[in-house]
């Protein structure tokens, strides 16, 4: 991973995309953010994405699911966390499944940046080793 590691944020809420920002940005993140599943799709084709966080409910007609598995096919390896305010057990066990971390809101910013810290590790590591 050259340079800073790129973080996408999805979700819906304007002022919930402004403060991840500010506080991934100061911890040394180059952030980007994209209010939509549609945004996040143009975003991933666009550039490198090293992690993205990304809202379960987001258009009534996509789930952060939907813009995960998209992320996946153009970066099987990419790490993501599933950010919600209510999932159900049908969500847990779908992201459990998948290997996704899922962090509930309101999202307690220690343990976000632990857990962003973590899978960039965990993700670098990997690449390093090739498997």
């Amino acid at each position: 991973m050259e340079g800073k590691p790129n973080i996408l944020v999805v979700d819906d809420e304007p002022n919930v995309l402004v403060t991840y920002r500010l506080i991934l940005q100061q911890q040394g993140y180059d952030v980007s953010a994209a209010l939509s599943a549609e945004e996040a799709r143009k975003l991933l084709a666009e550039r490198r994405v090293d992690l993205m966080l990304c809202d379960l409910s987001l258009e009534r007609q996509e789930s952060g699911f939907d813009v995960i598995e998209f992320a996946h096919r153009i970066d099987p390896e990419m790490p993501a966390v599933l950010l919600t305010g209510y999932a159900t057990q049908d969500a847990n066990d779908r992201a459990e499944e998948r290997g996704i971390p899922v962090l509930f809101k309101p999202i307690d910013i220690k343990q976000l940046l632990q857990t962003i810290a973590e899978l960039l590790r965990g993700e670098n590591e990997q690449r390093k080793t090739g498997s």
